[in-house]
């Protein structure tokens, strides 16, 4: 019978399962892992990153551009330690991720060996499945356990722990086999319940006024043509959160836009706030999107749609509640309601209600956006780049003043872009990391990277991951030398008491420069245009630093500081 070692089996089951993409950083205990990479013929690419929270983000955005697990590794003690803000970040963004971290030797456990910890206890709370093995032949077995967790469901995070001598044992090759739908997720798909389908079609027309708020797991399932048609068929409004922004296209009559403490702008929530039933589809409900549950407020009928069972009825009441697969929901209450309604499309005053609201949202933001005044204002950046990037472009926002801006006022508009930002956990340091891993799931697409300082001074290193694997990123960095966030925070809730929150500006293009990076400083708003429309054209990556308007000074959608 052919044999494997630990190292090899890991290698082949990771081959079995379709990866073609592995992110990470290499250490004492990850020697015989990178050493079964290294021999083999196997197909999959290994992308070093220079810290391993960088190669969790990367692997996270792989997965969401792509469909497909995310695969990130690091060594053991500090390497586990600093790998797990990606992990927690991804499980609670239901994207398919696994961490691999090595360990100690099995013999070492309990005798104080360098970079002992337990990384079973350490992974528990921020993942959906988790093992540390303790024998060589348990390893094809935990890495199937893992795909499957990960991919079925509810997708989310998993993590593998390798001790080091159990990489260089034996087991029988024939062990190694792999179920090729958990190669993808949502590897299978949950229908609703029937008696739910009717209830929530009850509930849907007996209201006046129905309106849907749409999270990431529309997104996720790809189920946008299944709520377009849904909506059209009921004349009623469709808002999202901001992992569901591109649920529907922005232009479309019926879209809201992002609703919500961050990105909402008053005219969202008014669209919302008089909805006598609102329909949650692949969305929590947590506290960002409905404003600290005030829209929709108490007293407001929901129907809840969630694969998540546990999500459902958490924070509101409901009239019916479809757990499932969102496509699978949304295509079975648009057949049971086009068959109640004959197929007739209801007639309401929604599309001419929310014309009035874009427009007026619309125009508030042009103003600003052309505005030349100093520093640059973000909604200039945002209008530059909805005119210059190309169709199916990603833009990666990191969640300081990049995410509001760009999930409230950029508009998606059906051609394929989007817009991915870490909101589960919302830390500093994810854009351009996670820029890298979007490229490498989409080399077609034009991807950039949007970025405060606070966020760059985290992430910097990769610059040169950037310049030596040659990713053709555009980065910019908007600049106003603070942790804006929590200086606004501290204006609006603390008497302007700032503290500990300004730090010296840095030349970031200087930065770029020294690792290889084409970059510009841009100080004055007109020559921005230009200078946008130049870097992404530009055959390599490139960094843009805006010299941008503090953000306690600006009108930023985030209903805190707004009025």
């Amino acid at each position: 019978m052919p044999k494997l070692t630990g190292a090899e089996a890991a290698v082949r089951t990771l081959e079995a399962h379709k990866v073609k993409h592995i992110f990470g950083l290499c250490g004492d205990t990850s020697l015989p892992f990178y050493d079964a990479l290294c021999r083999l013929d196997h197909g999959m690419e290994h992308v070093l990153a220079r810290d391993e929270r960088s190669a969790a983000y990367m692997a996270d955005a792989y997965a969401r551009v792509t469909g497909r697990p995310g695969v990130c590794e690091g060594p053991s003690g500090g390497g586990a330690t600093y790998i797990l803000p990606g992990v927690v970040e991804a499980n609670e963004s239901s994207v398919a991720l696994l961490s691999i971290t090595s360990d100690i030797s099995i013999g070492g456990r309990g005798h104080y060996a360098l970079t002992e910890l337990d990384q079973e206890a350490l992974f528990r709370p921020l993942t959906k499945w988790n093992r540390v093995a303790d024998r060589v032949d348990q390893i094809p077995h935990l890495f199937r356990s893992a795909f499957r967790a990960m991919t079925t469901g509810r997708p989310g995070a998993a993590h593998i722990g390798l001790p080091y001598d159990l990489q260089k044992q034996e087991l029988d090759a024939a062990l190694v086999w792999a179920q090729a739908e958990h190669a993808r997720f949502p590897a299978f798909r949950q229908g609703p319940d029937p008696d739910m389908v009717s209830a929530a079609a009850d509930a849907i027309l007996s209201a006046k006024s129905p309106a849907f708020l749409c999270g990431g797991g529309v997104v996720i399932s790809g189920a946008q043509a299944e709520l377009k048609a849904l909506a059209e068929l009921l004349g009623a409004p469709v808002a999202s959160t901001i992992s569901g922004h591109g649920a529907i296209a922005d232009t479309h009559p019926l879209a809201v836009g992002v609703v919500g403490t961050n990105g909402g702008t008053d005219e969202t929530r008014d669209a919302i706030s008089g909805a006598d039933l609102v329909v949650f589809v692949g969305c929590r409900a947590g506290s960002t999107s409905t404003e600290h549950g005030s829209v929709p407020g108490p007293g407001t009928a929901v129907v809840h749609i969630d694969a998540d069972a546990m999500a459902v009825g958490a924070n509101y009441r409901y009239e019916a509640a479809l757990v499932g697969d969102a496509r699978l929901c949304l295509a079975a209450l648009l057949a049971e309601l086009t068959r109640r309604l004959n197929a007739t499309a209801r007639i309401t005053d929604a599309r001419d209600r929310l014309k009035a609201l874009k427009a007026a949202k619309r125009a508030r933001f042009d103003a600003l956006a052309n505005s030349p005044e100093l520093p640059v204002r973000p909604e200039r950046l945002v209008a530059s780049l909805q005119r210059h990037l190309p169709d199916g472009s990603i833009i990666v926002a990191d969640p300081g003043t990049p995410c509001p801006y760009f999930s409230g006022h950029f508009e998606l508009d059906g051609s394929g872009t989007r817009i991915i930002t870490n909101r589960a956990q919302g830390a500093l340091g994810f854009a351009m990391s996670a820029a890298i891993g979007a490229w490498y799931g989409r080399p077609d697409a034009k991807v950039v990277a949007v970025m405060g300082d606070g966020s760059f001074g985290f992430t910097v290193g990769e610059l040169e991951t950037i310049v030596r694997k040659q990713v053709p990123l555009t980065m910019i960095v908007m600049s106003n030398a603070s942790f804006g966030w929590i200086k606004a925070s501290q204006k609006t809730g603390y008497d302007a008491r700032y503290f500990s929150v300004d730090f010296d500006r840095t030349n970031h293009a200087a930065v770029a420069e020294a690792y290889g990076v084409k970059a510009w400083t841009v100080v004055d708003p007109a020559e921005l245009d230009a200078i946008v429309k130049k870097a992404i054209a530009f055959d390599g990556p490139t960094l843009i630093d805006v010299i941008a308007q503090p953000l306690e000074e600006t009108n930023v959608p985030v209903s805190q500081w707004m009025g």
